[in-house]
Order: C-alpha cells, then structure tokens, then sequence
C-alpha cells in the first residue's frame, strides 16, 4: 500500500526527500542548545567570564538562528510536497474512475468516492506532512538527546530511559485500538455524506411530502453514530497527555533528587544539570509529538485504505488485444447473450437474447418495470460486458473495438437525463471545443428543443446549473436528446428518454429523427406503446428474455405480453390505427 501510495509523489519526490533532511538538521541545532547553555552557565555565570557569555550567546544565536532556517526550509518543503502529493491522489484517483464500468462504479457508492476524494484525501495529506517532519524530527530528538544526556550526566540518564519506556507502553496500549475505531469512522463518513447528497438531490421531494423532520432526523443519526465513534477514540487518546505529564513531573523530581547528590559530590555541574532538564523537555516533546504523529496516522491508514481501493480497482473492460479503430456500419447483433451484475444479487437479468438489427433501423423495446430493458441497451455501448454470448456491432464483438471508437458511433440518451453547469449550447456539444453552431441549432430543432430556447434571453448562450435544476425535466430531456443527435452517430439509443415529454412532442421528436437521422440505427426502450408502435420492428422482454418479435400489428396477434400492455395503454379503435 506504503508503495502504491509513494508512487504518486512523482514531481514531488525531491521535496519530499529535503524536508526529512532539514528537519533532521533542524533537530540536532535544537539539541546542541542545552550543552551550550551549560557552557555559559559554568564557563560564564560562574566563573564571572563576560567573555565567555559574550562567546557562547553569541554561539546559541547563530545555532538559533540556523535551527530557525532549517525549520522554515522543512516547513516550505513540506508543505509543497504533502499539497502535492493530495493533488496527483486526487487525479490519479479521477483518472481511474473515468475508466471504471458502470459494474465498478456499483461497487463503490457515490458519496464514499466523494469522501474518498476530499476527506481521505486530506487525512492523508496532514498525516504525510507530519510524518515528513515530526516523525524524523522527533526520533532524532529522542536518540540525539539520549546519547547527550548519557554523556553528560552518565547512570543518571537512565531515568530518561524509563519514562520513554513508561511512555512508550502507554500509547501503544492507546493506539492500537484506536486503529479500529477509525476505521469503523470512515465508513460513517461514507453514510453521512449520503445522507446529505440524498436530501440534497430530493430536496423538492422532501419539501413536498413535509418530510424536513423526518429526514433531520435521518441526518441527526448518522451525526450522532460518528459522534460516538469519535468520542470513543478521543477519550482513549485522552490517557496521552495525563501520560506526558506524569514522565515529565516524575523526570523533574527523580532528576532534582539525584543531581542535587550529584552536585555536591562533584559529579556533576549546575550547567550540567540545567542541560539534563533542558533534554528532560526535548525527550519528553519528541515523544509528544510522536504520539500526535501515531494519532494522525491511526486516522489516516483507514483513509489511505480507501484511497487504494480505488486506485486499484481495475475496469470490468479489459482492452482488445488486437484493437478495431473503425465501426463499419450500425447494424447491431445480440448472440445469445446473457448478463449479471457482478455487485447485486448474482442473478442473471438477461438470459440467452438473440435477435438482429439492421443499418437504418428503428427498433423498439418494450416490456413491464424490472424486465431489463435499460440493461440490455447498455450492452451495447460497452457499459457492461456480457457474461455470456456476444455483442456485435458493425459484423465485429464490441470487445474488439477501443472504447473510444466503438462509443464515437453511438449516441446515448440514458434514463435519467443530467445537464452539466454551463449553458445550452455547451450541453448540446458537450465536449467539442470546435463546437459548430449551425449543428448545435440543427440538433435542437430535432429534439423540439428551439421553441423554448428562442424565449430565452441568451438564447443558445442561456446559462444551465449543475444538474439542469434551472429547466424542467421534459426541456432537461430535449437537450439530452440533441446532446447524442449533434454527434451524427451510427447508433442512436433512448433509454425511455421520452417519458418526460407530451404526447404531441414525442411524436414530433421521433419525427425529425425519421427525417435527420434516417441512416442512424435507433434503439427506442419505452414504456408507452405510442413511442414505438410506429417501429420497423419491436422487442419485447419479459423477465429478462425476449418473449416476442415483430412489428405491432404482429404482436398484437402474436405476443400476450405486449397486448396487455397495449390494451392498458390504448383504446381499441388506437390498437388498430
């Protein structure tokens, strides 16, 4: 994991290395402090000397002020390389889930990848750069001041060694459960931030029912399970610093006990002495902020997990071996396929589908909710794989193309329609920084989106909020329809994109398509049978197989399943117009 994550560093990598070396440097100044003082005490006070304080102060400035370099140094150093460090996290881990498949995205809930990006990310970030500075900083204090005592004050030393034993087994017995615990906060983060991604995104549906209450409540509670995680791991945490206090109290008065006798038996001087109480502190102090730095980093190693996760998740989608850059045509053919998501319940949703679809056709499908209509289409573009039999598209598996060539040729308008911020022509192009107005007017007029647009102020420059909260879900679903029209594509597919839209604009959509798009194959997945009745030929599915082919007059005679759907929906003289 330590390896996957150090990869990352990249341009960083030198900053990274010069902060441990400075903060190394940095501590030893701060260690030869105390030994100066004593110079100045036994050589200056002492003696009278005002040369010899002259000498040695001037001596404590310059490493004073050396220390004070080195720590700026460490800090601009660490602070570019932790920034840094979380800034390639981020786009590595962006990168990745821009190439995961709809399968690994199931595995992973929206609001853990957002959490995963901000939360654990930052956590990562802090814990890096204190373990870039006070996890070197602090054991260099510890053995430095360890070897100074020990040559200053001998057997006396060994009270030093004590408390860091004391204190050592203190916060292992703290940490180690701690781990755990953060751990288990995470996740919590994870349902928090869904809870609120969830109200926020069906705010005009909590408003509507009155369910403000209710879904404060809903919020109350996962607020109050991380609470208590968190009271749990800081109240273990809290034994750290009544610790501290106990080795330095005890350090002090073990320290003034024995080094008064060492004084007046000429063991040892008072500048000496001064030095041992001067280490006592940066012993204590390492080990302090060594515990702040275990602290940070039982919070982080739970998030750096996470972080890995996703770096390491592969895509479903393995790339063709020998690559097919080029879709011959919009035929599209279904070879006995079967599919299961490979992160629900393990049951297939399509099983053993056969049929074929010709250049220019308009292919309707039909059946009753679960019956896997959105699945099926969703093959096509590579979205999912098959478990079983092929996809072809163009005479070639779609497993052969590269997903960039195949998903060039097809236009898809999935379910739920999504707007990006923005404005409208921006949308209707999205992606194209060549954008061609002309073609994005052309798309609109197909999709009955120009009647609105033109009562717009900025007309095609008439600005859209994140999601298309601004226009209503029938002109949110136009747009996405002239969205996968302004592509020219092979393969046009609506995954039930006409729901949101009048009867009468519906028949005028499909319409213009018939006219603008006639060399296009069209996959129309509907629940009215109006929207496909019209169709070259219709598909119907029923519990994830395909129980009827045919145009609708044929299945009308042929297919219960779609006139009991046709009877529901149309009136008799409607049924055989």
């Amino acid at each position: 994991m330590i390896k996957k994550l150090a990869s990352h560093l990249g341009e960083y990598r030198r900053a990274a290395l010069l902060t441990p070396m400075f903060s190394a440097l940095e501590a030893v100044m701060d260690i030869l402090l105390p030994t100066i003082m004593a110079f100045i005490i036994d050589l200056g006070i002492e003696k009278g000397d005002m040369n010899a304080i002259v000498k040695y102060g001037l001596l404590t400035f310059a490493v004073a002020a050396i220390a004070l370099l080195l720590g700026i140094l460490a800090g601009k150093y660490a602070a570019d390389a932790s920034t840094g460090f979380a800034g390639n996290l981020r786009d590595a881990m962006y990168e990745n889930i821009q190439h995961y498949s709809f399968s690994n995205i199931d595995k992973f809930s929206t609001a853990g990848l957002v959490t995963r990006m901000t939360t654990d990310v930052t956590n990562l970030q802090n814990a890096f750069q204190m373990m870039e500075r006070m996890c070197v900083r602090a054991p260099v204090h510890l053995v430095f001041a360890l070897i100074m005592a020990f040559s200053i004050g001998g057997p006396l030393a060994l009270i030093f060694v004590v408390a860091v034993a004391f204190l050592l087994a203190v916060l292992a017995s703290i940490m180690v459960p701690t781990f755990k615990i953060f751990d288990r906060v995470f996740k919590n983060y994870d349902n928090l931030n869904s809870s609120v991604q969830e109200n926020v995104s069906a705010i005009r549906v909590v408003k509507s029912f009155v369910r403000e209450g209710f879904e404060n409540e809903k919020y109350t509670k996962a607020c109050e399970g991380l609470y208590q995680q968190f009271v749990n791991a800081e109240s273990r945490l809290s034994f750290n610093s009544p610790a501290m206090l106990t080795a330095i109290y005890g350090c002090n008065i073990a320290l003034s006990w024995f080094g008064a006798k060492y004084i007046l038996h000429g063991a040892l001087t008072t500048g000496q002495l001064n030095a041992l109480f001067g280490y006592i502190m940066n012993i204590l102090m390492a080990l302090m902020m060594l515990s702040m730095a275990f602290v940070m980093i039982s919070m982080s190693a739970a998030s750096a997990k996470r972080i890995v996760e996703v770096l390491d998740e592969k895509t479903d989608l393995p790339p063709a071996k020998a690559p097919v850059q080029e879709v011959k045509d919009g035929s599209i053919r279904f070879d006995h396929v079967s599919f299961k998501y490979k992160h629900g319940a393990g049951q297939p949703v399509l099983n053993d589908i056969t049929f074929d679809i010709r250049p220019g056709e308009t292919l309707g499908i039909i059946g009753g909710t679960g019956s896997a209509k959105s699945s099926l289409v969703q093959l096509i573009p590579r979205l999912y794989d098959a478990e079983s039999g092929t996809v072809r598209v163009g005479g070639v598996d779609v497993r052969d193309y590269t997903l960039k060539a195949l998903r060039d040729k097809i236009g898809y308008v999935p379910q739920q329609s999504f707007l990006f911020k923005g404005t409208i022509a921006s949308n209707v192009a999205y992606g194209d920084t060549d954008r061609d107005d002309d073609t994005v007017r052309r798309a609109c007029d197909v999709a009955q989106a120009t009647e609105f647009i033109d009562k717009k102020q900025k007309k095609y420059d008439s600005g859209i909020s994140q999601g298309g909260s601004n226009v209503s879900g029938g002109q949110k679903q136009r747009l996405s329809i002239a969205r996968a029209v302004y592509r020219h594509p092979e393969i046009l597919i609506f995954d039930d994109s006409f729901s949101a839209l009048d009867f009468k604009t519906d028949r005028a959509v499909r319409d213009a398509l018939e006219k603008e798009a006639k060399d296009s194959t069209k996959l129309i997945v509907a629940q009215r049978i109006g929207t496909i009745m019209n169709a070259d030929r219709i598909i119907v599915l029923d519990d994830g197989k395909v129980v009827g082919q045919g145009t609708h007059q044929e299945l009308l005679d042929t297919c219960d399943v779609y006139r009991q759907i046709a009877e529901s929906q149309l009136s008799q003289s409607e049924l055989t117009a």
